[in-house]
């Protein structure tokens, strides 16, 4: 029962959605800090009246803008992301290398179309998905 249920943890989308998942989360933190921080005291300093606390910041018509404490989220954002890199992701890519797959590896080699310029082409491509122009041979 153990060994199944790691077999399921360990199924490669699952885990990359789990690291998405997470990732989202804490960049909703950093934005939360933001519109909370800087972006709504500066509206409600538009609008005159409101409260001010202590702390790095500046005080503008009675609204603080706490640079504090976005700087603080910040901080927050790139320790959790480092935590989430090397508990999550770098032992999960030594695992699936184990096994004999690549995950979160360089994509793939494209090529430029001398046409229309798009250059999201595969290196194998023999015409252009975007103009249709055939492609000279790959060197």
């Amino acid at each position: 029962m153990l060994k199944g249920f790691r077999n399921f943890l360990m199924q490669g989308e699952l885990i990359v959605i789990a690291v998405g998942l997470v990732v989202a989360l804490a960049f909703s933190t950093l934005i939360k800090s933001f519109t909370d921080n800087i972006i709504t005291p500066l509206v409600n300093a538009a609008q005159g009246g409101g409260t001010s606390s202590l702390g790095l910041g500046w005080t503008i018509n009675g609204q603080r803008i706490n640079l504090g404490a976005f700087i603080s989220a910040i901080v927050y954002f790139v320790i959790f992301m480092a935590v989430i890199y090397f508990v999550l992701v770098v032992p999960y890519k030594a695992y699936m290398k184990k096994q004999g797959k690549t995950v979160f590896g360089d994509p793939p080699p494209t090529r430029t179309c001398p046409d229309c310029l798009s250059d999201d082409l595969p290196r194998a491509a023999t015409k252009c998905r975007h103009c249709a122009s055939q492609l000279p041979a790959a060197a």
